[in-house]
């Protein structure tokens, strides 16, 4: 591994910011950000990244290696819940077994963000496109992992397939992301500037904000993951690895660009606190949050943007 490059991203502000949030928790700090405030920063995000993505497919040609990502994206978010979902109900019950499958396979938005923040202290690009990837991997995994708990019980699902699609879809976050999306894609270039001090330039700011708020949720939701034992811990921290290290390895010969190749890696390797847990409320009632929540958020979402991000980048580099 580039030893530079880990580095370079230890000692990224926005990196130091969710350690900070993590140090506040363990010594008992009264400081976090209210709710409401980090609400704003979650929704900016999102608005940020959808709507710059929009601009930048304005001006990309249809092609086959937006295509050929796409495709890549939906697949991948459909196979990781087939195969971890047998590995977790050797041990689980088959709604949390499910649930956990569905988190995987799906993304995390923030991580995303993360990855973007990498790339850009690296000096490399990627393609607008690739904001739509991740918006289309977000419900492939939790249709999949639906359709996988109402297969082995019967009792469990709530809903039809067709209210659970609406519901991915209707999501909040989701349909942000996707709308700020279009809009970028619509709206003039020349006027779209005048909003780019707001989409752009306080950017990196308010990214460290939400992950000052993200490091002491981590902290606070960790301690109780860990009674449920070494085995999840384990699949938390190896599942992400293994697919982010298998799709590095494809997308080198799938995709030119390697801004690209990197950002589909690391929407393989991440794991949705946000959509999936929202949809499962509806679909699956009895899936235990507290497991899935914290094996994404509190374990999968530090390693990846602490040593998951510089291992897959030197995979990619080699």
């Amino acid at each position: 591994m580039n030893t530079e490059v880990l580095i370079t991203d230890f000692t990224n502000p926005t990196l130091l910011f969710f350690i900070l949030g993590i140090i506040a928790h363990v010594i008992k700090s009264d400081l976090e950000i209210p709710e409401n405030s980090f609400k704003f920063i979650s929704l900016y995000l999102l608005f940020s990244i959808g709507f710059k993505g929009g601009q930048e497919l304005q001006h990309s040609e249809i092609d086959g290696q937006m295509m050929g990502a796409l495709f890549m994206g939906i697949l991948i978010s459909a196979m990781i819940p087939l195969y971890t979902f047998f590995i977790l109900k050797r041990k689980l019950a088959i709604s949390d077994a499910g649930a956990i499958a569905a988190s995987y396979g799906s993304v995390s938005a923030v991580t995303f963000v993360a990855a973007v923040s990498f790339l850009e202290i690296q000096g490399l690009n990627y393609d607008g496109y690739m904001v739509a990837v991740m918006a289309f991997m977000e419900f492939p995994a939790i249709i999949v992992g639906v359709l996988l708990i109402r297969k082995f019980d019967h009792q469990e699902v709530n809903g039809s397939i067709k209210k659970l699609v609406h519901h991915a879809f209707s999501n909040g976050s989701v349909l942000l992301l996707m709308g700020s999306l279009f809009i970028g894609i619509i709206a003039d270039s020349k006027q779209a500037e005048d909003i780019k001090p707001f989409t752009t330039d306080i950017f990196k700011g308010f990214l460290a904000l939400f992950l000052l708020e993200m490091g002491i949720t981590t902290a606070r939701r960790f301690s109780g993951f860990m009674k449920n034992g070494p085995f999840l811990l384990l699949f938390a921290l190896l599942v992400p690895i293994f697919n982010g290290c298998v799709v590095a390895l494809l997308a080198k010969y799938l995709l030119n660009d390697i801004g690209n190749q990197f950002i589909l890696t690391i929407l393989a390797a991440s794991a949705s606190y946000i959509a999936v847990p929202a949809a499962m409320r509806l679909a699956a009632p009895k899936a235990d949050p507290g497991i899935y929540i914290p094996m994404a958020l509190g374990v999968t979402f530090p390693l990846n943007i602490t040593l998951g991000m510089p291992l897959y980048f030197a995979i990619l580099c080699n």
